[in-house]
């Protein structure tokens, strides 16, 4: 092992935070451990040079990822694969023979009036599995204890539900960025911060409007107004032209962290946390796409580039995209059918679970799907 004498190096330390004196650049490697990926054989006690140091405690990376993506899990089923989705028109309004009646005119009540109905059917999965081997024999050389060994095949088995979470919120989110694509292809969308500019006469940027505790009050205000629109029939905020409305307890609300985090603070306070005002129930989602190597910054976050689920001749990039509305039954995922199997190799003595994961993402253009931007087109 190691050691260093750092009482220097804490005297130091002691007098910055003390503000004794200024602070100084610090030479932090021989302060950090930060590791070898092989242990030094070579490692021995400080008493006679000849004791090999042992390992004395072993610690896991065994940590369970809960995902990020919004939640829109549908019910599955056993047998068959085809979704069916059936939908009817409204009717047309008659006149009401009871107040136009005539002198010699026959009303005949036998006429059959029908149905306009239309059905939509969906019967794609989408499919993947992640293989992980694991041996007993060879492994138990490796470790003092059974509890040792058994927590690090916990971490592998942590591992693979780790790395099917995030499979399986990337599909997620692809599946809202292609709803979303569709209703900005179809001109469903508010640019809220030209809306906020024209109206303020204001030339706020995006960046500086996200910091802007005005603005994100008028974007608050905005998102609920139009929830409460979509609450009324409508055929203004789907691509079908369809008659539909999407009461509180069918919408969903994801806005992108860069905003929900600032905007939140504001709905909390004053007459913005008045019922029938303040923004509603929400999630969030730190991008839509990605994040252009970790670099976070608004313009990524907000940005989709996808090829359009209705016509893949057509591509859509939409940059500053900070939330959206859409109704429970416009997208989501259904008979999500996660299994394992297992093969055992008598030979070599190890086993190799083949975790298999089948899934339906839908988009249904009928239903309401409403973006909000903020472009600030009129700059």
């Amino acid at each position: 092992m190691e050691v260093s004498q750092v009482y220097q190096f804490a005297n130091n330390a002691v007098k910055q935070a003390l503000g004794d004196s200024v602070i100084l650049q610090e030479d932090l490697s021989n302060i950090v451990d930060v590791g070898t990926a092989v242990f030094d054989s070579d490692a021995k006690d400080a008493f006679c040079g000849a004791l090999i140091n042992q390992i004395g405690r072993m610690i896991f990376v065994n940590r369970k990822y809960r995902g990020g993506a919004p939640s829109v899990l549908m019910d599955g089923w056993e047998w068959g694969s085809v979704m069916a989705k059936v939908s009817g028109d409204l009717p047309e309004a008659v006149e009401n023979d009871t107040w136009a009646l005539e002198n010699g005119t026959s009303y005949d009540p036998n006429v059959f009036y029908g149905s306009v109905v239309s059905q939509k059917f969906y019967n794609k999965r989408l499919t993947f599995e992640i293989n992980r081997s694991f041996a007993d024999v060879q492994l138990k050389q490796s470790f003092r204890s059974a509890d040792q060994f058994n927590g690090f095949v916990s971490m592998l088995y942590n591992d693979v539900e780790n790395a099917m979470t995030i499979r399986m919120d990337a599909l997620i989110m692809r599946t809202i960025n292609a709803a979303m694509a569709e209703a900005i292809e179809a001109d469903h969308k508010v640019d809220l911060l030209d809306l906020y500019n024209t109206t303020k006469g204001t030339s706020l940027t995006p960046e500086v409007a996200v910091i802007t505790e005005d603005f994100l009050k008028f974007a608050a205000y905005q998102i609920s107004l139009y929830a409460a629109r979509m609450e009324k029939l409508n055929k203004a905020f789907n691509v079908g032209g369809k008659a539909r409305f999407t009461p509180a307890d069918r919408r969903h609300v994801v806005l992108l962290d860069d905003v929900a985090k600032a905007i939140g603070p504001y709905t909390l306070a004053g007459a913005y946390n008045r019922d029938d005002i303040k923004i509603p129930e929400f999630e969030t989602v730190p991008f839509w796409q990605g994040s252009d190597k970790g670099g976070y910054s608004l313009e990524d976050n907000s940005t989709i580039d996808v090829k359009l689920a209705s016509d893949k001749t057509k591509t859509l990039k939409q940059t500053y995209i900070i939330g959206v509305i859409f109704d429970r039954d416009a997208l989501g995922v259904t008979n999500l059918d996660r299994r394992v199997t297992t093969n055992y190799n008598p030979k070599a003595e190890f086993y190799t679970n083949f975790y298999k994961f089948d899934a339906g993402y839908f988009v249904d253009t009928n239903e309401q799907v409403l973006v909000f931007t903020i472009e600030g087109a009129s700059e």
